[in-house]
């Protein structure tokens, strides 16, 4: 399985969203709380190459963007095989 990383801030109902379907599809994941860190925001608009919003998801080093993103992904049946690693 594929290793996840989430950048997620307190209180972000679409950070609590990404993360509850990540649990749900047992994703192997590292949430890192980047909201009061700036080095941590910084790391996390660096590897998105710009994204600012909350959460940037990251699956491997492929950026796969936030949450309507990821969403979309498992809607169009794209996640599953994505965080299998295929």
């Amino acid at each position: 399985m594929a290793k996840v990383t989430i950048y997620t801030r307190q209180f972000c109902p679409y950070c609590s969203r990404a993360v509850a379907l990540l649990k749900e599809k047992k994703a192997d994941f590292n949430e890192i709380d980047a909201g009061m860190d700036a080095a941590k925001k910084e790391e996390m608009i660096r590897r998105s190459g710009g994204g600012r919003t909350f959460p940037q998801i990251f699956v491997g080093d492929t950026h796969i963007g936030g949450c309507d993103d990821m969403m979309a992904l498992d809607r169009a049946g794209k996640l599953d095989p994505l965080l299998a690693g295929a």
